[in-house]
């Protein structure tokens, strides 16, 4: 039975259905995301959504929605849905009988004697929308009414009625195409049905309102421009295919040829794994020569930290080899001053050239170490000798050589969150899995310089391991409580905080902590941060811990390391464990893994979100598809079969 199952009772019940949503992209940036009523509650949902202008990697809401109205006896039966201040209408949602996800998301609508089959489905490697109406049942003729409802913004911005917009429609072959503004591409909508007449009637509609953003604090009132309607008979012994592209398609009435040689290539979601794969596919997009990771849909772009953090789960756990190696040739290639660009081009992440590191352990793997050497030693040391050196005033290495970073307003590590120009969690200075990372990075180097010969690098950094060691045992280690302390500030003074940073320590290649730390370590994360979503960023003992995340954007960024829990660190306290337990945690890992099937279908359909509340039940939070969630736990997934082998081979 497929993990994607549906309550077809509840799909009216719009408590239910609002809350799931689903995506599609093109793997080039562009991508398809609503609820599974086609009923759009955020800013960021759209039918089509893409980088739409040259040289502008933003990506833009152009079509908003689709309404899809059935005609019988000259009687209207609209099955779309939209929310307004105060009511829904129309209310589509009504007649849908059935909602399925794969192989790609079809919904079913019945109006009397009318039963219609909607199919959506992304052309992969282009922005290209086709959406596939199928007349299954009717009693008497019918007529298919399709109005299209355009936005032309930025997907972080809302639209607003404007006497700027271009309201007329231009024909084409099988339809029109629309550009609201000068400096964005046209837009084609087509149609194959050989009698369809598009009718002009330009309107706006306004004050569309989307729920998650006024519940996020962000402005949640739309206006959208509708350039009129296409209308065509609809008979059940050839369907109805509707085209959306930035592109005119040359011969419309091979829409459906189109359809289905796209459909044959995709695959069945039917249970956790099929899903998670298929998820971690969505999250590698290339454009021209780079290769990027997408951090979460649908708000997120590409971060240099998340990248390497995701990369190995998203991509070598299905063979994906050559595709992450295009992802590090990428951010090698923006790298400046020994730093990976971590949003756009700021470079401000201490751990992402560490994590770069980590990554390349993983890919060994698979490549051999003689080739990472050759591709990316020298990468590897200078990215040591730039942290050495010092970089700027924010990166810095003492003379026990450990790494401390941090300046003014700023938040280097992975707890990120500012507000009022205030980093919220305030951990500047020696954090404890950066100088994990960092001891991390220089064995690993060493390693492989002395396994190929490079005499220089290894007689000048030979001394650093023992060093840096002992100066983290020493700074790092909390004797009386048995774990270690979350960071260190510029003074010296510890705080002592239960976080889940430690476990980054016990989960690396090259490890500080002794075994018996280890384990100790690892009984301080089970007994106050495990959940059975993955790790709080705090103990729930701690008078600052948040157990609930929503709100304002400064009241979530307040609580979004306080409490809040991060599937990605699942998956460092499985490698601790599974270093300490070898195939003693095998059944301990299966029931972690096997606890989020029951999410494929709550939220992001088919995928992991970003967060989930540190309080039970763990709500899902925050993106509805992040790529180190979903990567976390693929590799848990691996990790679980690598154990589970060794041990039958035994």
């Amino acid at each position: 039975m497929s993990v994607l199952e549906f309550d077809k009772n509840r799909l009216g019940n719009l408590e239910y259905s609002l809350r799931r949503e689903i995506l599609s992209t093109d793997r080039a940036g562009g991508y398809m995301s609503t609820t599974i009523v086609c009923c759009n509650t955020r800013k960021y949902h759209g039918l089509f959504v893409c980088p739409a202008i040259e040289g502008d990697e933003h990506e833009y809401v152009m079509l908003s929605s689709l309404d899809e109205t059935v005609l019988q006896h000259d009687q209207p039966f609209n099955l779309a849905i939209h929310h307004y201040p105060g009511a829904y209408e129309p209310k589509g949602h009504k007649y849908l009988i059935d909602f399925r996800y794969t192989p790609m998301p079809t919904l079913t609508y019945r109006v009397g004697g009318v039963v219609l089959k909607k199919e959506l489905l992304w052309i992969h490697s282009r922005p290209h929308l086709l959406i596939r109406y199928t007349l299954m049942e009717t009693t008497s003729p019918t007529t298919l009414r399709l109005r299209p409802f355009l936005a032309f913004r930025d997907k972080h911005t809302v639209g607003k009625a404007n006497l700027y917009a271009d309201g007329r429609s231009y024909p084409v072959r099988g339809g029109v195409r629309n550009r609201l503004y000068e400096r964005f591409p046209w837009l084609y909508l087509q149609t194959d049905a050989q009698e369809t007449e598009f009718v002009p009637a330009p309107d706006w509609y306004y004050n569309f309102e989307y729920d998650e953003e006024r519940d996020r604090g962000y402005d949640y009132l739309e206006d959208l421009l509708t350039t009129g309607y296409f209308e065509m008979p609809l008979t059940k012994d050839r369907p109805v295919v509707f085209s959306c592209s930035l592109e005119e398609f040359g011969d419309p009435t091979r829409l459906n040829d189109l359809f289905e040689e796209e459909a044959a290539h995709r695959t069945r979601k039917d249970d956790m794994l099929s899903c998670l794969r298929h998820s971690a596919r969505q999250f590698v997009v290339s454009r021209g020569d780079d290769t990027d990771v997408i951090a979460g849909y649908p708000w997120f772009g590409s971060w240099g930290r998340d990248t390497f953090i995701s990369l190995p789960g998203i991509t070598l756990t299905q063979g994906g080899t050559e595709s992450c190696i295009k992802v590090i040739d990428t951010l090698v290639g923006r790298m400046a001053g020994g730093l990976f660009p971590n949003i756009g081009t700021a470079y401000n992440s201490v751990d992402a050239p560490l994590w770069f590191f980590w990554t390349l352990q993983r890919l060994a793997g698979h490549t051999g170490e003689e080739r990472i050497w050759l591709r990316y030693g020298d990468t590897m040391k200078n990215i040591l000798e730039s942290y050495h050196r010092g970089i700027g005033d924010a990166i810095m290495v003492n003379a026990d050589g450990l790494v401390c970073a941090g300046t003014e307003g700023l938040a280097m590590t992975w707890m990120d969150a500012v507000v009022d120009g205030i980093p919220v969690t305030g951990r500047e200075g020696y954090q404890v899995e950066v100088n994990a990372l960092w001891y991390n990075a220089v064995c690993y180097t060493l390693h492989l310089a002395d396994k190929f010969d490079d005499r220089d690098f290894t007689l000048r950094w030979q001394a650093w391991p023992e060093r840096i060691s002992g100066a983290f045992a020493e700074m790092f280690w909390y004797e009386e409580e048995g774990y270690l302390a979350d960071y260190v500030s510029p003074d010296g003074e510890r705080n002592t905080f239960v976080r889940p940073n430690q476990i980054i320590a016990c989960s690396l290649d090259y490890k500080i902590p002794t075994e018996a730390q280890r384990i100790a370590i690892i009984d301080t994360v089970r007994n106050h941060l495990l959940t059975s979503r993955g790790l709080r960023t705090l103990s729930p003992r701690n008078p600052q811990y948040q157990g609930h995340y929503g709100g304002d954007q400064p009241t979530r960024d307040r609580q979004y390391h306080q409490g809040t829990v991060w599937v990605w660190l699942l998956e460092h306290y499985v490698r601790a464990c599974f270093d300490i337990k070898g195939h003693r945690f095998l059944k301990e890992a299966e029931e972690l893994l096997e606890g989020f099937e029951e999410d494929l279908s709550s939220y992001g359909i088919g995928s992991v979100p970003e967060i989930y509340d540190g309080d039970p039940p763990h709500a899902q939070r925050g993106a509805v598809s992040q790529a180190w969630s979903v990567g976390a736990l693929l590799e848990i997934d691996a990790l679980i079969k690598h154990y589970r082998r060794r041990h039958t081979e035994r």
